[in-house]
């Protein structure tokens, strides 16, 4: 998981596992970059799979927003204004840490979340990434993690975003899984221009031991 430290100022590190960046060609849903995040899959079941990823560098930035429709644009041009100030290749996948704000208040029953989108640092930069102009634009770090994923098609709009999420939230308490819930994940692996057919993941993070019933077991 990212670990907040006033409000997301930073990220810790932990110096365990460090994470696979490699190919592109290594995974059949990732074909946009020529660099993605790999990862060791644990097992998959017919609602999900349980994936092992590495410690890893991102630069980040978030927003607060009721939609995440309203906060991907945003959230996108300052990220992608960075790789392009430096020259660096876009890589795959991009992720969004969606988590509830806790400190406002909800209207007409809808409640406002902070949304912090990552882009993954290529592996050459990995180790020294350069320093951010933008003031809300960061460099932080993943630690390692275990997640359960279920993936989908078409368009990274709030509902069905939210629809898949729900649906994995509610396999995962069906089959007794112990899970952070207070926040999750919503990875894309496609460029915002191809809305209708693009390949999106929604994580949680695994607490203890995950659970891998009725499952094939990878490796």
């Amino acid at each position: 998981m990212m670990i907040y430290i006033s409000g997301l100022v930073g990220f810790l590190l932990v110096l365990t596992a460090e994470a696979r960046i490699g190919s592109s060609s290594e995974l059949d849903f990732c074909s946009e970059t020529e660099q993605c995040l790999l990862f060791d899959s644990i097992c998959k079941t017919d609602e999900y799979e349980v994936r092992d990823y590495g410690n890893v560098t991102w630069v980040w930035t978030e927003e607060k927003s009721y939609f995440m429709d309203f906060a991907i644009f945003p959230l996108f041009r300052r990220l992608f204004n960075y790789i392009r100030d430096f020259n660096i290749e876009m890589t795959a996948p991009v992720i969004i840490n969606i988590a509830e704000d806790k400190s406002s208040f909800s209207i007409f029953g809808m409640k406002k979340y902070t949304y912090t989108m990552s882009f993954l640092m290529p592996a050459e930069h990995q180790a020294n990434p350069p320093r951010p102009n933008d003031r809300k634009v960061k460099i932080g770090h993943m630690d390692a993690m275990k997640v359960y994923v279920r993936s989908y098609k078409g368009l990274m709009s709030s509902f069905l975003y939210k629809s898949e999420a729900n649906a994995l939230s509610s396999d995962l308490d069906s089959a007794g899984a112990n899970y952070e819930k207070d926040h999750n994940y919503a990875v894309g692996y496609n460029s915002p221009k191809k809305m209708f057919d693009s390949y999106n993941e929604v994580w949680y993070v695994v607490n203890g031991e995950p659970v891998c019933s009725s499952s094939e077991e990878m490796g």
